[in-house]
């Protein structure tokens, strides 16, 4: 009997690439997503369309019939934005989803978390699974992830499996990079802080390999994982090595983390008084992401999925510069 994997939020950074990746293997996938106007060409023998969206039951129920395994990657991320959406997408829709599957006979429900969940607005590292949510979430975006995870943790019916990947980058990036190369290209970047933080990150193509062992592995049932590269960067040397490689001016001037932090807590409350405005361009989470110091102990994912990275970052990151030339030029 062909299995045949459910990936949602196809039609993003994470869930294209482990979409590629499925068809790559042979094997058959459902994509689920909004607008497949930038989806890959995969061939259509192995890769079945399903336009749905998370607050759709029918859509969700028609997408995950016959499946053995869902890898839930849609999500609403974004450090601002109104926290009802948050709520909406991030808990209920994962909610929805957790039901038509149950509902379909699903094995094994992989849910994408994030390592903001118990970010605390402090440096900290080795943080492993036992670390507890902070009192206070500094954006909508991590409670909000939180939140779905103690749906996902207490759901019956269905084997569950929670990854936590820590600042996924690569090629198809929408997010992370584009919005530093977007700075530095007008010019206004700055270091936030000494510049000297430490911080994991995550190569795209291991998120992906983590997620399939995720879905593969016995001793992963019930369980939660941070994912990171597992090699540890000073985040503004690898922020800088990036923009040279890609032809743009790096960040030499430094901003005090206090006076950064202080100026996007006011830009916050202009910005929630005057909706209209849109996304603030500075919010807290955003400045403490780039100035805290923030490791992780992925043991937990080595014991019990066998993961290793198989992408180091110097290869991770000269492939993610060739990709973004690439585009560049297309």
């Amino acid at each position: 009997m062909t299995r045949t994997t459910v990936v949602t939020g196809a039609t993003g950074f994470l869930g294209a690439r482990v979409c590629e990746v499925l068809v790559e293997r042979g094997e058959q996938v459902v994509a689920v997503g909004r607008n497949f106007s930038r989806f890959p060409p995969l061939d259509e023998r192995l890769c079945r369309r399903a336009v749905a969206e998370l607050d759709d039951p029918r859509g969700l129920a028609a997408a995950v019939a016959g499946a053995d395994c869902v890898l839930h990657s849609a999500a609403l991320s974004a450090p601002w934005g109104r926290r009802a959406d948050f709520l909406r997408v991030n808990v209920e829709g994962t909610r929805r989803l957790l039901e038509a599957a149950a509902g379909a006979g699903v094995r094994r429900f992989v849910h994408v978390s994030s390592s903001s969940v118990v970010f605390d607005n402090r440096d900290r590292r080795g943080v492993d699974e036992r670390e507890g949510p902070p009192r206070r979430y500094l954006a909508d975006y991590p409670e909000s992830k939180a939140l779905a995870e103690g749906v996902v943790r207490g759901f019956p019916g269905l084997e569950t499996v929670i990854l936590r990947p820590r600042g996924i980058f690569g090629p198809g990036d929408t997010s992370i990079l584009p919005r530093l190369m977007s700075l530095a290209r007008a010019g206004k970047l700055r270091v936030i802080g000494r510049g000297d933080n430490e911080a994991d990150l995550t190569y795209v193509d291991n998120v992906v390999h983590a997620l399939l062992l995720a879905r593969d592995a016995p001793a992963a049932k019930g369980n939660t994982y941070f994912i990171s590269n597992d090699e540890t960067v000073k985040l503004w040397d690898f922020v800088k090595s990036a923009l040279r490689a890609l032809g743009l001016p790096a960040p030499e001037r430094h901003v005090p983390f206090p006076v950064a932090f202080a100026l996007a807590g006011a830009l916050e409350t202009l910005h929630r008084a005057a909706p209209s405005l849109g996304e603030p361009r500075l919010t807290r989470y955003t400045v403490a992401l780039l100035a805290r110091e923030q490791t992780l102990d992925i043991a937990a994912a080595k014991r019990d999925l066998g993961y290793a990275p198989p992408v180091p970052m110097g290869g991770a990151l000269e492939r993610t510069v060739r990709a973004f030339r690439e585009a560049a030029h297309a």
